[in-house]
């Protein structure tokens, strides 16, 4: 038996493959990757590198074996995932996996922004399949944001549609750290966590925080959708995609990404990561 985790040299992956290298033997974790150079150190380690794309389902058909535990890290290909997903959840099944934990959205079938649609799509295959499962409802990153810092302190504003909506985002380590847990311990098998951060935050908080740490001010600017969706496709995000994230600026108005149900401090044993450190690791 092994765990197993897809996806695992995208920037999730890699940290739920080190959290398990740090729980259990190398040569209990095996990944699923597109290209094995880009695994070629972890292979290294001992790590069991299996080759195989979300897009062939002949090759997912080998990936798997009875009795392994699994993570689906969703993929990130818009529009084509629930037959990514359902791809995967078919090879596991007929391998006969003992897990198969899948990353999805934070409120999983009541999140009703369009970006969560394939994820409540993915939840009822897993449910119909019969396979155990953990379903692990990450909320938003911090790097969401912390990734934009070096254009937010240019601009010296935040531009968002949000209104006065709260954000309770952690670590992308934060939701690493538990999926390893899930893939590890027991007690996990056909459950639903809600995973975020302790603490839900504002955009004028958030640039607060910036402007603090960073010693240049930065304002939260709230627009309109329409002039939001401008400024997106304007700064040369395609129009699609652009348009998911102003829907979701709109659920972030209504509450959608603001819960805080403590499920991944739990699962984590510890706090969840501040913004304000993501902030000044973003800062270094």
């Amino acid at each position: 038996m092994s765990i197993v985790v897809t996806g695992a040299t995208g920037a999730l992956g890699r940290l739920v493959v080190e959290e398990l290298l740090d729980r259990v033997p190398a040569d209990r974790v095996a990944v699923v990757v597109r290209d094995p150079a880009k695994a070629a150190d972890l292979a290294g380690r001992g790590v069991d590198v299996r080759v195989a794309d979300y897009d062939d389902p002949a090759a997912l058909a080998g990936a798997f074996r009875a009795g392994d535990r699994v993570l689906l890290i969703s993929g990130n290909q818009i529009g084509r995932r629930v037959a990514q997903h359902t791809a995967v959840l078919e090879a596991a099944r007929a391998a006969g996996v003992a897990q198969l934990a899948y990353t999805g959205v934070l409120g999983g079938p009541e999140a009703d922004f369009d970006l969560a649609a394939e994820h409540r799509a993915t939840e009822r295959a897993v449910l119909d399949s019969g396979v155990p499962y953990t379903f692990l409802r990450n909320g938003w990153y911090h790097e969401n944001y912390t990734a934009q810092l070096p254009a937010s302190l240019e601009r010296g504003t935040v531009i968002a549609s949000a209104g006065g909506g709260r954000v309770a985002s952690a670590a992308r380590a934060d939701y690493a750290a538990a999926a390893a847990v899930a893939l590890t311990g027991e007690g996990h098998l056909n459950r639903a966590y809600e995973l975020s951060g302790d603490t839900a935050w504002s955009f004028a908080e958030y640039t607060a925080e910036l402007s603090a740490q960073s010693g240049r001010e930065v304002t939260y600017t709230e627009v309109p959708a329409a002039e939001h969706l401008a400024a997106l496709t304007g700064a040369g995000v395609p129009e699609a995609f652009a348009a998911i994230l102003v829907d979701v600026d709109a659920a972030i108005a209504r509450g959608r990404l603001a819960g805080t149900s403590g499920d991944l401090a739990r699962l984590i044993g510890r706090p969840t990561t501040p913004v304000a450190e993501a902030i000044s690791a973003a800062l270094v």
